[in-house]
């Protein structure tokens, strides 16, 4: 138990450390930052981002997230790029190095290659007093204390001062950039999130079967039109019309309160207004409407023309429930 309670304490002093480190880059934040977002703004090209060690892989991640949100970025280790891979940078690129002590040997050798060509240079620094944020055009201090290893050694505070320092550029260029939700949608296509952003109902009842009955059917095929279509549920349509809906909920309940259904139609258990949903609507918004209404199907209809119905399981498959 004490072995347990020490974990936990050491956790707990860990993330206080670390937050205690990202509230103070606020006080950090000046008119360097706000060139930074600007500067990126008006290039005609990329950023490219390249570091070393726990930098290069922090570097990666905001790659993905610039990428992901609007600004073309891409990675470049500091290590390869004095090996060859310095052609990665083009004349309208923006260039960020990523160093907790902005005086490591392959940024020395590194600075002055770019400084050659007009690229502007950002440094994400920890310390404002090194070769790196001397070279540089912009610096950004993402100065910690302490990092939350208690030997003051792994990068831990300091890596994830340089992560949120790249999500407030990222944020902030998102922003500037008016990157809305659709646009957002189009770069992430795949997944759950992504569905979520651009997936509409009639792309779930494409393929759907189309329960429908009259409302003077007889209960048996009304039993029939449901197993048969497997959506457990079936329209009552009328002159083209959606009066009603019938769900195998409905049929049970029939079949408790009556030992004779013989003389039962359609239109005498099924549930009048049934929910709707139109077929450009997002298919987020079905998941909703199920939910508030605990329902397990939902009616798609345009202009009063019935479509089709979309299941809960239609939902579940996409990863949307």
């Amino acid at each position: 138990m004490k072995k347990d309670k020490q974990i936990l304490e050491t956790a707990k002093k860990t993330i206080q450390i670390e937050a205690d480190s990202i509230q103070q880059l606020i006080s950090f934040l000046d008119t360097q930052f706000v060139m930074a977002v600007q500067t990126i703004l008006e290039s005609k090209g990329r950023v490219v981002i390249t570091g070393i060690g726990k930098s290069a892989i922090i570097g990666n991640k905001i790659v993905a997230t610039l990428n992901s949100t609007g600004t073309p970025a891409i990675f470049m280790h500091a290590a390869d790029a004095i090996h060859g891979d310095l052609g990665t940078i083009q004349k309208d690129d923006v260039v960020v190095f990523i160093s907790k002590s902005g005086n490591t040997p392959e940024v020395k050798v590194l600075v002055p290659l770019i400084k050659k060509s007009t690229n502007k240079i950002i440094a994400i620094t920890g310390n404002t007093d090194s070769y790196i944020a001397q070279q540089a055009d912009i610096v950004l201090n993402a100065y910690v204390e302490k990092e939350a290893c208690p030997n003051n050694l792994a990068p831990t505070s300091s890596t994830t001062a340089q992560l949120v320092l790249g999500d407030a550029l990222a944020v902030c260029l998102l922003e500037q950039r008016d990157f809305t939700s659709k646009d957002f949608a189009r770069f992430h296509p795949g997944g759950v999130l992504g569905k979520q952003l651009y997936l509409r109902v009639k792309d779930l009842i494409a393929n759907n079967a189309k329960p429908e009955v009259g409302p003077e059917a007889t209960i048996k095929d009304v039993i029939y039109e449901i197993s048969a279509k497997r959506l457990g549920t079936s329209a009552v349509v009328e002159d083209g019309k959606v009066i009603g809906i019938i769900t195998d909920g409905d049929i049970r309940r029939m079949l408790e309160k009556n030992e004779d259904i013989k003389h039962l139609r359609a239109k005498d258990i099924m549930s009048k207004n049934p929910k709707w949903i139109a077929p450009d609507e997002m298919a987020v918004d079905a998941v909703k409407v199920m939910k508030k209404h605990d329902i397990s199907g939902i009616l798609v209809i345009d202009n009063n023309k019935y479509l089709g119905i979309i299941h809960f399981q239609d939902l579940l498959k996409e990863g949307l429930i």
